[in-house]
């Protein structure tokens, strides 16, 4: 099989022809005449199909020799949904490879977290995606790199090192590489000026976003401490690899106008290394790689649903920064209100977390991680004893790789390891992998909210028809019981 053998080319080329926003991101078109690759929507004259290949990322297209368009700017669109759906070991390698992961564990730490050995992930990825961990890691660094010379004022060395390069030689040849141009050719228009350790993004989102029903779930479900909001806006500490930071995200609903929409984040980090972590923490956050128009259509269709997509459309499934924390507070919520689950996380970071200082007033700490709620005597802790010793015993796991919630293992042996936990689950296990390993398939036919707003529904509501996005059918439900964002208390 060829790199690209998996695609259909017909298909593809219909997609071209069409200027289909629906794939950006989704594939990439190689042009052989002019040598450059472009995104399915690019306004480009449409070129003949004998000149065009098709790549499924864009470090395929680079191995193969093109550079990035710079009229449709490929590089700039939201990733592929296809790796949620999927969750296929190259999907898993993606995510951590966005995650910055190659450049600090290197391929033998990728292919440890998926497990497989270094040569076989290779062939895998090869296979797959068309390109090696090496070349994919390059690529999301020039990909961080632009967005970060166009859309700050970053000192260029800073920017080289935030991307991820290690040194200022390899960002310069590299970008020149896949963008013929130089970082300074680059720098272009920007955004507002930012210091040192300040990053301001906008991260991509395909259209709808129902980014005000997204910020009331994250308000709601929100821990003191460790995350505050107010109208328009959510905000909350981050755990990163370097080091601790924050970020801030200006939440509003995009509409379906066809063309790719932007979440503001402002990030401050203590280290610039993280900025690549973090952003593509919060897009995971965001579920900023779903295909909203493929769900809508799928879950609109249906008679019991249809209403309730139609009154939201794009509606997200909450994603997470930390999935240990998401573990964590999913068992602190068991069999109690959201309000008393929150309150009870909250005296938890105040006993165990981290404190950070913070741009941002409200922001205090960062969430407990594993190891030291492992340390820590269930007995003491603001909840049943049965309760706090699953909790105890859940950071255990975590904290000793018995169970991993950064979306390298298989999500079935993930739920297999969750439910041997004493105390956990499969609604516990269930809602963690919605949430965590960003499962789009998951129900929670036990939930008594659920089952509540199914029994109104009538006899006409019928999950199995809902597969493969059941997650989003299942947020549609929630929807319609969650508040709006209250105006933060005045002092």
């Amino acid at each position: 099989m060829t790199p690209t053998g998996h695609l259909d080319t017909e298909a593809c080329y219909r997609a071209v022809q069409s200027r289909d926003r629906r794939f950006d991101g989704v594939f990439y078109t190689a042009v052989r005449t002019t040598g450059i690759y472009c995104r399915p929507s690019c306004p480009a004259r449409t070129p003949a199909a004998g000149n065009v290949t098709f790549h499924p990322t864009s470090a395929s297209a680079h191995a193969a020799g093109y550079r990035a368009c710079k009229r449709c700017l490929p590089d700039a669109t939201p990733g592929s949904p296809e790796w949620d759906v999927a969750a296929d070991v190259a999907g898993r390698a993606m995510r951590l490879i966005a995650d910055g992961l190659v450049d600090r564990e290197g391929v033998d730490g990728l292919a440890r977290r998926v497990g497989y050995t270094p040569r076989h992930l290779g062939r895998l990825l090869t296979q797959q995606l068309g390109a090696s961990a090496l070349s994919l890691a390059r690529a999301r660094r020039a990909q961080s790199a632009r967005v970060l010379i166009e859309t700050t004022d970053l000192p260029l060395t800073d920017v080289a090192f935030a991307a991820g390069f290690a040194s200022v030689r390899q960002f310069n040849e590299t970008l020149r590489e896949i963008y013929a141009a130089s970082p300074t050719e680059l720098r272009g228009r920007r955004g507002a000026a930012a210091g040192h350790g300040t990053v301001t993004m906008r991260l991509a989102v395909r259209t709808p976003f129902a980014g005000r029903r997204l910020l009331d779930f994250l308000a709601y479900h929100l821990v003191p401490g460790v995350e505050t909001a107010g109208p328009g806006w959510y905000a909350r500490t981050l755990d990163l690899p370097h080091g601790p930071g924050t970020v801030r995200l200006e939440l509003a609903d995009l509409p379906a106008d066809g063309r790719t929409g932007h979440v503001v984040a402002d990030f401050r980090l203590e280290d610039l290394r993280d900025t690549a972590a973090a952003s593509e923490r919060v897009r995971r956050l965001l579920d900023a790689d779903c295909d909203p128009r493929a769900v809508d259509e799928h879950l609109g269709a249906d008679p019991a649903l249809g209403d309730l997509v139609r009154a939201t459309p794009g509606l997200r499934v909450p994603g997470q920064v930390d999935g240990d924390e998401t573990a964590v507070r999913t068992v602190i919520g068991q069999q109690v209100s959201v309000t008393g689950a929150r309150t009870v996380a909250g005296r938890l970071v105040a006993a165990h977390g981290r404190p950070v200082e913070a741009h941002v007033p409200g922001l205090t700490h960062l969430f407990p991680d594993a190891a030291t709620l492992a340390a820590v005597d269930p007995e003491t802790l603001p909840m049943p004893r049965a309760r706090g010793r699953a909790l105890v015993g859940l950071a255990t796991a975590l904290a000793d790789g018995t169970v991993a919630l950064d979306r390298s293992p298989d999500r079935d042996d993930v739920r297999r390891a969750l439910v041997a936990l004493p105390g956990i689950g499969p609604w516990t296990a269930d809602y963690v992998a919605m949430r965590a390993l960003g499962h789009p398939d998951v129900f929670l036919p036990t939930d008594l909210a659920v089952r509540r707003l199914l029994a109104d529904l009538g006899g006409s509501a019928d999950p199995e028809r809902w597969r493969p996005w059941r997650s989003y059918a299942l947020m549609h439900l929630w929807n319609t019981l969650m508040p709006d964002t209250p105006a933060p208390k005045e002092n």
